[in-house]
């Protein structure tokens, strides 16, 4: 029904904003003093909705412009989820802290604890469940990309085939055995940057580095030039090519590492972090807008949803695996060499880099 109104793109998009609503809503309504079963499942149909929402929007995006506009769509994409992050983050807590009954707070202070007020979180995740809204007008808004004819499925076999097998399929078919050096690239690209960053808030506070000081800089100037970053890398990946942007901010992301490895050594002072924490935040940016753009050049406009679904699953698969790791490599090793091997595991991703922007060429040619 919502796909003759809306058409496919849109018609997921506002489904599984709906499914976020209402498992916030249902989040607000719950208090987890009493039970936490409702919490449990309504954060799961948030979670759901949330990637639902992802990968629908990826389709969205990819389906509406030609590739030379991929990575500024990339950019806008990087600079929505940023400041979406900043909201849902510090701003939820900032929302629950005014919502507080003072009393009650008071009394928790003098007794050095933290007292949970099951009111003000409610409100926090009402107005968070309203902030959908942003989301919901737009694609209502929006124009329907125009729609990719597909044969109708006959029966449940032939929608599986359509569906979960012939977009891997097709992908397989189109870069034959390059399709390994492809897939190997979008596993390790982001290695540096995830490795690196699970053991960033454990490395400021054992530099001695308070919430405030911490917050300030991540939020204020980390976020900044993410958005910098972001923009930068879109711009240049439509003025130079995304390749070459792709090797630039591979090198951007494993070297900011070894900052991090200096300010191990440097010791606490707030303006060296903010001078590493926005150098790497600028790195990521622009690693982040040109990787965008170039999973997006890989989708065929006929699986987009379930191509980039793929692709953005394998990107963090491996990172999340090593990264687990980080913590024991710390305990033995120290952050100094911690972050100098981060910045070593980038070494592989140039080459991979290298491979494919031939590969890339020779195809072009």
């Amino acid at each position: 029904m919502l796909t003759r109104a809306l058409g496919r793109r849109r018609s997921w998009l506002l489904l599984s904003q709906a499914v976020i609503v209402a498992g916030l809503v249902g989040m607000a309504l719950a208090d987890p003093r009493q039970t936490l079963g409702p919490i449990v499942w309504c954060a799961l149909a948030v979670a759901f909705g949330s990637a639902t929402q992802d990968i629908a929007l990826d389709a969205f995006r990819i389906e509406s412009a030609d590739a030379n506009h991929q990575a500024a769509l990339a950019a806008s994409y990087q600079t929505g989820y940023r400041l979406a992050m900043i909201w849902a983050g510090a701003g939820v807590l900032w929302i629950a802290a005014r919502a507080e009954v003072a009393p009650a707070a008071a009394q928790a202070v003098l007794q050095g604890v933290a007292a949970y007020q099951n009111g003000a979180w409610q409100m926090a995740y009402l107005v968070m469940a309203a902030s959908m809204a942003v989301g919901i007008v737009t694609v209502l808004f929006s124009r329907e990309p125009v729609p990719v004819q597909l044969p109708p499925a006959k029966n449940a076999v032939e929608w599986i085939q359509g569906a979960l097998v012939a977009p891997f399929a097709d992908f397989l078919r189109r870069y034959g055995w390059h399709a390994a050096l492809i897939l190997a690239l979008i596993a390790v690209y982001r290695i540096s940057d995830v490795v690196m960053g699970i053991m960033a808030n454990p490395f400021y506070v054992d530099m001695g580095f308070t919430k405030d000081e911490v917050a300030a800089v991540t939020k204020v100037y980390g976020v900044i030039m993410t958005l910098v970053g972001a923009f930068v890398g879109g711009v240049l990946s439509m003025r130079f090519g995304v390749m070459r942007i792709l090797m630039l901010g591979a090198i951007l992301s494993a070297a900011s590492n070894l900052l991090f490895a200096w300010l191990a050594g440097h010791g606490h002072d707030v303006t060296a972090l903010i001078a590493v924490v926005s150098a790497d935040n600028l790195a990521s940016g622009i690693a982040s807008a040109a990787f965008i753009a170039y999973l997006s050049s890989l989708t065929n406009v006929s699986y987009s949803a379930t191509q980039y679904a793929l692709f953005s699953s394998m990107m963090l698969l491996l990172p999340k695996f090593v990264a687990g790791f980080s913590g024991s490599y710390v305990d033995a090793f120290g952050y100094a060499q911690f972050f100098t091997a981060t910045a070593l595991l980038g070494v592989p991703v140039l080459a991979l880099v290298w491979l494919a922007s031939r590969l890339k060429t020779a195809a072009i040619a």
